[in-house]
């Protein structure tokens, strides 16, 4: 009982360390209008938001040229020069768009190469999203950064490139016509991107290199930014991902590198309709400011040659601005010593009687234990969850409005287990014996991690602060409850961020480890933890306070404004069949949908033969047939149509007959298709002349000014011609053919998916007008060359094809 003040006190240490960690990993303040015109302001930055994010403003909207407007006219306001590039690109993807990209350049008085400022303009399509923090935020931050830079008349010997690309979010296309076209690609030697995947938190730092990263990690440290946040493990999962940036072109196809900076919390508003000002956090965007002005000055100085490196660096971030790196080279040795340590600790600690072997085995069965059990709970925990509110699974990014609570609920589960578990297999006395199994396990992973994910080496620094105490145990016979809480600090710094971290970035269905993660800290924290009397009240504590994270999370289950259902609805006709289908990706009907769909939940049928391209692959869940409206379809013409040899050679243009926005082109995947173009381009990337497909799809094209779209390849002769198309326009919710009834104010288009669109799906033929009943003359189409028995000697035909060619 004498000791249950000390185990408060400890406690609360813990939970001042941990309040402390997470107030220094971003800055706590806004910076106002009256800041001085040479440094940046939030509010000022904030108001360029405001400004860009209006409205939505995805390619092929008016929105979209007025915002390209506005900012060619505030990079003019702030004393530069502008410049457009627009033309189409075609990526390996089968994406196909018109894009126009914003360009201005500041010149530095003797540049080895260019630094450039990257941001895209372009907002979401499909789920009337306002861009505000993706990405309105990265281009208020440059615009932004630049004013003040120039109005500090900041000396630089770097020139300085500034680029607003366009149509990122449908798959980078401005910033591949950049890399791949415009003659200032190949001055630059550095990229800053500014981007965001959510609305609030810290923003991470990822590089991203071809070769090695170890200058680039040195530079960004001289650079001395305030409050830097990223470490080498976020790189390494990140690329793991399919969600690559404008940066990832830059990388990729002009083996340019560089810097992304990106906040990923309050996910479940990227891409959505609450993607608004309202959502988006201003200790966030004051953030992306604290990276750009010093970045800006220090990369805008030095030698970018001397940026490029081979070898790679281990790098984490630790509060109060520390950024510390070193040489990969340095993980294995770092876990080889790190056990040799340990064990030599463990033998002395044998030698005085301190340490016992079959008290190191006994400290296996707390700790193995609690993470098989915490793990296993929080798995299967979370199912169960899934069935009991299926709302949840509305959210296609995985994170629920109320996912903070539930990263609560179950690390605080998981530290009831541990609790639990030593209550029952751990005494005081026996602490430090203990301690060995968590230290064991820990150097044991990374050393698994130096072979396979090297970027996570720094797990090694909190293991040897660990071992250190250990030693000091052993040598001194003692220990403290001060000398405790300060060996934990590298532990709670660079440990604890990852357990919110991982669910946020990852989604909820990784809150499993989560809490793993919790027990193997936790594990780290035993001398701390492990000294508690009366655990078993511990246990119980804790097990309250997660039950009263389930319960917050249960009464902030529904929905409401500002934090809205998601749901679809798409209006398909069908031309070759001359009907007319609703259907929708929801798996869960709410009266909005179901006015449309009924109650029946019939499941849709024959729509998902066609896979319509989406972030998720989202496939098409409840139909009901609807009424047929005059909606006009495309002409389809076959402007050419020729044999030569045994290849037959297609020119075909689909010109739209109303405002679309989406074409998106099919074949049978039998067909060949050689020295395929579409409005004149090629797909990037291709080898050979052979388009590589992996199923139906040919190819998907977000429409600019309801230009048509042309066709041109090589098929085999032999080859059945079987191509399809579906045509989208965004506009069921204002269409007057339509009369659609407003979502209530707690719902919003879902995002990810093409959503709250007009669709025609047809075959691509040709159109034979019908025969005359009095006719006798043949009908002949001009745009192709036949052969039949009426025809002129085959010498002439074949002299009308080479022509033609």
């Amino acid at each position: 009982m004498k000791k249950n003040p000390t185990s408060i006190l400890a406690f609360l240490g813990v939970l001042g360390i941990l309040s402390i960690i997470y107030a220094s990993m971003m800055p706590q303040y806004i910076s106002k209008d009256e800041e001085a015109l040479a440094e940046f302001s939030t509010e000022r930055a904030l108001n360029q938001v405001r400004i860009i994010a209006q409205k939505p403003h995805f390619v092929g909207s008016t929105n979209h040229e007025l915002v390209a407007n506005y900012l060619k006219l505030e990079l003019n306001r702030i004393g530069l020069e502008t410049s457009i590039q627009e033309g189409f690109t075609l990526n390996d993807k089968g994406l196909l768009v018109k894009s126009k990209n914003i360009l201005a350049r500041i010149k530095g008085s003797n540049s080895s190469k260019a630094l450039l400022l990257l941001s895209h303009y372009d907002s979401a399509p499909h789920s009337f999203s306002k861009g505000a923090s993706d990405d309105a935020s990265g281009v208020a931050t440059i615009l932004e950064g630049v004013r003040a830079f120039l109005y500090a008349n900041e000396k630089h010997t770097n020139d300085i490139i500034i680029l607003f690309s366009d149509a990122e979010e449908l798959g980078l296309n401005g910033a591949a016509l950049f890399v791949n076209q415009h003659p200032w690609a190949k001055d630059v030697g550095l990229v800053l991107n500014f981007e965001a995947r959510g609305s609030s938190g810290p923003s991470y730092m990822l590089m991203e290199t071809n070769k090695g990263n170890q200058a680039l990690v040195k530079e960004f440290s001289n650079a001395k930014t305030k409050y830097p946040v990223s470490n080498s493990l976020m790189y390494s999962i990140y690329k793991m991902l399919p969600n690559d940036t404008d940066l990832t072109v830059f990388r990729e196809q002009g083996n340019i590198q560089g810097f992304n900076f990106a906040f990923i919390d309050g996910h479940y508003n990227y891409h959505t309709q609450q993607d608004d000002i309202q959502h988006l956090n201003k200790t966030t965007l004051t953030h992306q400011g604290s990276y750009l002005m010093p970045l800006l000055k220090y990369f805008s100085n030095i030698d970018l040659n001397s940026t490029q490196t081979t070898e790679d660096n281990v790098y984490f971030s630790v509060p109060f601005g520390f950024f510390i790196n070193y040489p990969f080279s340095w993980v294995f040795p770092m876990s080889v010593i790190a056990l040799g340590l340990l064990v030599f600790f463990i033998f002395v600690g044998k030698v005085k009687h301190l340490i016992s072997f079959r008290e190191i085995f006994k400290g296996f069965v707390p700790f193995l234990g609690s993470i098989i059990i915490a793990g296993l709970v929080t798995f299967l925990g979370w199912k169960i969850i899934l069935q009991i509110y299926p709302q949840y699974s509305d959210l296609l990014n995985g994170f629920t409005y109320n996912g903070h609570a539930y990263i609560g609920a179950f690390v605080t589960l998981s530290i009831a287990i541990c609790f639990a578990f030593y209550h029952h297999f751990s005494e005081e006395k026996i602490t430090m014996n203990h301690f060995v199994a968590p230290l064991l396990l820990w150097i044991i992973i990374n050393i698994v991690l130096a072979n396979q994910l090297t970027g996570a080496g720094f797990l090694i620094i909190p293991v040897y602060f660990g071992v250190v105490l250990l030693g000091i145990f052993v040598f001194t016979h003692h220990y403290s409850t001060g000398l405790n809480l300060l060996f934990s600090i590298p532990a709670l710094a660079i440990v604890a961020p990852f357990i919110v971290m991982f669910p946020i970035g990852l989604g909820l269905k990784i809150l499993f480890g989560s809490a793993i993660l919790t027990v193997l800290l936790f594990g780290l924290l035993l001398p701390v933890f492990g000294s508690f009397v009366r655990k078993r009240v511990w246990t119980m504590l804790f097990f309250v306070i997660s039950i009263s994270f389930f319960v917050y999370a249960g009464i902030h289950s529904d929905y409401e404004p500002g934090k809205a259902k998601s749901n679809s609805l798409l209006y398909v006709y069908n031309a070759d069949t001359d009907s007319a289908v609703w259907t929708t990706y929801d798996t869960n009907l709410d009266d909005w949908t179901k006015s449309y769909l009924g109650n029946m939940n019939q499941k849709a049928v024959g729509l998902n033969g066609l896979p319509i391209a989406s972030k998720y692959n989202t496939p098409f869940t409840y139909s009901a047939i609807a009424p047929k409206i005059e909606v006009p379809k495309p002409t389809i013409s076959f402007v050419r149509d020729s044999v030569i040899g045994s290849k037959r050679y297609l020119k075909i243009k689909i010109t739209p007959n109303r405002k679309v926005n989406r074409y998106d082109i099919y074949a049978n995947p039998k067909m060949s298709f050689y020295n395929f173009k579409a409005n004149g381009v090629s797909a990037s990337g291709q080898k050979g002349n052979l388009l590589e497909r992996q199923d139906s799809k040919i190819l998907c094209y977000y429409v600019v000014g309801n230009e048509p779209l042309i066709m041109e390849f090589i098929i085999n002769k032999s080859s059945v011609f079987d191509m399809d198309l579906i045509e989208s326009s965004f506009d069921l919710m204002t269409n007057p053919l339509f009369n659609i009834k407003p979502r209530s104010d707690w719902m919003m288009p879902t995002p990810f998916v093409l959503n709250d669109a007009v669709l025609v799906q047809q075959k691509i033929k040709r159109y034979t007008p019908p025969v005359k009943p009095m006719e006798t003359a043949p009908v002949i189409d001009s745009a192709a060359v036949k052969i039949d028995s009426l025809a002129a000697p085959v010498m002439k035909i074949k002299k009308e094809v080479i022509n033609e060619e």
